[in-house]
């Protein structure tokens, strides 16, 4: 039976088709914000899939072309792999859902969003999260929802409510809030510098909003919701984890992860698993699960220890950042290079800049071709983590940490007038134990400043965990943790800012939810630990931006011309700007308002090419100097060439003080002459005097 509902948010008209389309899928939504249309499903397996330990869930953002009336590039014209766009925003739409399925949910379930139309006043990405959400709570898939999304963006220090697109993209904050009805369950962020108070504000402006949300997903799930369908549990049996216990004791566990070596706890590990699989040989339904059983006795442990005995894995305080240490210049030749180390986690980054025609062309479901001028690429190979697999490309998870540091140091790039330079930073992972994309952020701001990039503070970023008990006061946050506290945790709090306020946040949880004094504690935890590794550690091995960029960086010089005289420095179908890049071998971009910015490793051939392009520009007057070379002679006069596809021409009159009856008699093809100006002809030929020039 197809319903309607509508609701207001933001200063717009929400609406929401039930039992319109998709009738074979578990739940399904058809949701227009605006003219931004997006079809939102969920959809579940039968049965459990076999031999897994983790919740198969699947969610996708698929962007189509049409919904923007573009026809796609590329050879097929269709649709390709997802744009990493599309990866983050499906990333935004699981981490606040993932938790609310069982836990011991085996089926797979797929959330799909497929982008129909696009209005820029309504960011379609919003009405996804929305919709995926909506169409898994009235459908008959286990889900302790609903839960709520809304994006909040700031102009001028007020904050606008689930913000066009041009107000996101340029505005001083992109925040994203997910919500069920008494707490907040995801954050994602990215701020011109905002200070913590300001953040809260708007992070429970969010959650204030995702309210209503719920209580009209409530009102739907009421009338047209599905009964959830029943499951075969994957739970762990109880009695084995009794077996278990007389096997190895808690005691004899404790011991055995307890230490800040993680390949010391994995062989530990290991060897405990070696005892189980001998104890239970016979057994083969417990065999199946034990690796999960034995995931969830190290869980029980840590968390014991952590939250009653304070004690952590790695033996430090509950505020205690792992030892530090950062360095830069360690890889020759290239334009910028840094690492950062924190513990066990390890990340190299390296700069490369190269001229704004390198900058990276984004099209997707925007009107125009968009382009981003810095790159923060984040790789994760294997031998990070001590394992061995086959490099397949980066994946959700890389996509996602490349994105969290880009974001995070974007506030503080020098404007295109200040550095003409495309900028592309490379996160290599050596070693990974615990918020490498924080160490990224770290290493990158290092790695910029050591590449001579001027950016205008300096940015750290740092991450906090969380262990919760049986009530909202009995919590322990910790900062700076570790693999194994993300792992057996309930939360994954990463915050990078300068001293004066946050560039970017990440929050995921794996709980129903975070209460007010949480945030507020783990936002204050990460801003004193973000200061003391800016200001004890990054700061002694490189305090400021380098004056200049590295020798081996292209040089870019940058004047503006008249955007009129842009045809004459291109010349007819480019001769004259080729002419100019042959004769200097460097690079020239010139956008539509006239900038033009020449690119070389050597300076004085820049200034060549500089010199080239200012004189072809020139409103030509009477008295000014060139100097030129001999290109033609004919018998009235000799043609000069003073620029590239520009040349002017020397009555023979004008050759010498005394009469001469040839031209050939004092000039010579490839002469290099100086030229004095003196206006135009009848013709509209520029005229030269040789023998005018002042002290000649």
């Amino acid at each position: 039976m197809y319903k309607s509902y509508s609701m207001e948010i933001g200063g717009r008209t929400l609406t929401v088709d039930i039992g319109r389309v998709c009738a074979q899928a578990n739940g399904a939504a058809l949701l227009k914000y605006g003219d931004t249309t997006v079809l939102s499903t969920a959809t579940a397996s039968d049965k459990p899939r076999d031999g897994i330990d983790f919740f198969p869930l699947s969610v996708e953002f698929e962007e189509k072309m049409y919904a923007v009336g573009k026809i796609p590039g590329g050879f097929n014209k269709r649709e390709g792999k997802a744009s990493e766009n599309s990866i983050l925003t499906a990333r935004v739409i699981d981490r606040p859902m993932r938790p609310l399925f069982p836990k011991d949910y085996r089926n797979d379930v797929t959330l799909n969003n497929m982008v129909m139309s696009v209005d820029p006043e309504c960011r379609p990405e919003i009405v996804a999260m929305i919709g995926a959400a909506l169409a898994t709570t009235i459908s008959d898939i286990p889900f302790d929802g609903p839960c709520a999304m809304t994006q909040m963006g700031m102009v001028n220090g007020e904050f606008i409510v689930n913000p066009s697109q041009k107000v996101w993209d340029e505005g001083d904050l992109e925040l994203t809030v997910a919500s069920t009805a008494e707490k907040v369950i995801m954050i994602e962020a990215g701020a011109n510098e905002i200070p913590e108070a300001k953040m809260i504000e708007a992070i429970y402006k969010c959650h204030e909003i995702n309210q209503t949300i719920i209580a009209f997903m409530n009102k739907i799930r009421e009338e047209v919701g599905k009964p959830k369908h029943a499951y075969t549990s994957c739970a762990i049996p109880e009695e084995m984890f009794a077996a278990m216990k007389e096997i190895v004791t808690p005691e004899q566990m404790e011991e055995a992860v307890f230490t800040d070596e993680k390949q010391k706890r994995e062989e530990n590990i290991k060897a405990v698993t070696e005892k189980f699989e001998e104890a239970f040989a016979d057994n083969e339904e417990w065999l199946a699960v034990l690796g999960e059983a034995v995931y969830q006795y190290q869980k029980k442990t840590v968390r014991k220890m952590i939250l009653k005995d304070h004690k952590r894995p790695d033996g430090r305080a509950i505020d205690q950042i792992r030892p530090l240490a950062a360095e830069v210049d360690l890889i020759p030749r290239v334009h910028g290079s840094a690492m950062f180390t924190r513990g066990q986690t390890q990340i190299c980054d390296v700069v490369t800049l190269a001229p704004l025609s390198e900058v990276q062309k984004i099209d997707g479901l925007d009107e125009n071709v968009t382009t981003k001028r810095y790159m923060h690429h984040y790789n994760f190979p294997s031998y990070s983590v001590g394992e061995t697999k086959p490099s397949r490309g980066p994946g959700r998870r890389e996509i996602g940490h490349g994105a969290l540091a880009e974001r995070a140091l974007v506030p503080v790039l020098p404007s295109v007038e200040e550095f003409p330079y495309a900028i592309r930073a490379v996160s290599e992972t050596f070693e990974s134990n615990g918020s490498t994309s924080m160490a990224s952020t770290c290493a990158s701001c290092m790695s910029l400043m050591a590449a001579g990039v001027p950016i205008k503070k300096m940015v750290a970023g740092i991450s906090c965990g969380l262990v919760t008990g049986d009530t909202d006061d009995d919590y322990i946050v910790l900062t700076d943790i570790q693999g194994l506290e993300d792992f057996f945790g309930d939360m994954d709090f990463k915050v990078t800012g300068t001293h004066d306020g946050i560039t970017a946040i990440q929050m995921d949880i794996k709980i129903h939810g975070l209460t007010r004094p949480i945030v507020e504690e783990a936002i204050a935890r990460t801003r004193e630990a973000r200061l003391y590794i800016m200001d004890e550690v990054m700061s002694k091995a490189i305090a400021e931006p380098r004056k200049e960029v590295s020798e081996w960086a292209p040089k870019i010089e940058q004047i503006t011309i008249d955007p009129n005289k842009i045809g004459d420095v291109v010349g007819q179908k480019g001769k004259t700007i080729n002419e100019i890049i042959a004769r200097t071998g460097v690079k020239i971009d010139i956008t539509d308002d006239g900038a033009v910015s020449v690119c070389g490793t050597d300076k004085a051939k820049i200034a060549e090419a500089i010199h080239m392009i200012e004189t072809i520009t020139t409103d030509f007057e009477e008295g000014q100097i060139f100097t030129g070379t001999v290109v033609s002679i004919k018998e009235f006069g000799a043609f000069i060439e003073f620029a590239p596809g520009k040349e002017g021409m020397v009555h023979i009159s004008k050759i010498a003080k005394e009469r001469i009856n040839r031209v050939e008699d004092v000039l010579t093809l490839g002469d290099k002459v100086t030229v004095v100006c003196l206006g135009k002809d009848k013709m509209g030929r520029i005229s030269f005097s040789i023998k005018d020039v002042p002290n000649a």
